[in-house]
């Protein structure tokens, strides 16, 4: 039986994941959502969550809440589709997980991981040897310098600049246009030039 793909989340993000896949001449099934709002997204049925089959397919999360993301990983044991655009710029030696979606413009270059079901949104420029882990999202025009590190579950802001060599930990929140000279401890919520802690985010269960 022929393998569908099939989208979870009718949202913004949602739309810009099925672009991606349509670009690629990816072909989307249907997009399940637990709270459609609208019935298709450019000819592709919305349904809610129940009435969807989603045996023999694969799955990408399209939802932009990184715990959102990461319940619903553990909760679907399917396989995974990644989305990356063809004007992405990727270097040879870069790896991406599974789930990942690598939006337009971006630039990551060699030696770059990025983990399982993280958003590289566009022209985000990740450079040499940076290592992003799962459910992050990596904001649009976010300047991440070499061998910097992105914890589980991050979200790096529109805009932010972090320096060479960084070590951002796991469930951190970035706030837009934040400029990162220091390592930064889980669950930071970090602001402003030079980028400070103004308080901390609750653990994730």
């Amino acid at each position: 039986m022929e393998t569908k793909v099939i989208l979870f989340g009718a949202s913004g993000h949602g739309r810009v994941v099925l672009d991606i896949l349509k670009t690629n001449g990816i072909s989307v099934a249907v997009i399940c959502d637990d709270h459609p709002k609208v019935d298709e997204i450019a000819g592709v049925p919305v349904r809610p969550t129940p009435e969807v089959d989603f045996q023999h397919s694969q799955l990408i999360l399209s939802i932009g809440n990184n715990k959102v993301r990461a319940l619903l990983a553990q909760k679907y044991q399917l396989p995974f589709q990644q989305a990356v655009h063809p004007k992405a710029v990727l270097a040879h030696s870069v790896q991406i997980g599974e789930g990942s979606v690598i939006m337009a413009g971006a630039v990551l270059n060699p030696d770059v991981i990025v983990g399982k079901h993280s958003i590289i949104n566009t022209g985000a420029l990740i450079d040499h040897e940076s290592q992003i882990g799962d459910f992050v999202h990596i904001s649009p025009g976010v300047a991440l310098a070499g061998n910097v590190t992105v914890g589980e579950g991050t979200h790096v802001g529109i805009g932010a600049c972090v320096i060479q060599g960084i070590k951002i930990g796991k469930w951190c929140t970035i706030g837009a246009g934040a400029v990162i000279i220091k390592d930064i401890p889980d669950y930071a919520v970090v602001v402003g030039n030079p980028g400070k802690i103004i308080k901390y985010n609750q653990p994730h269960e």
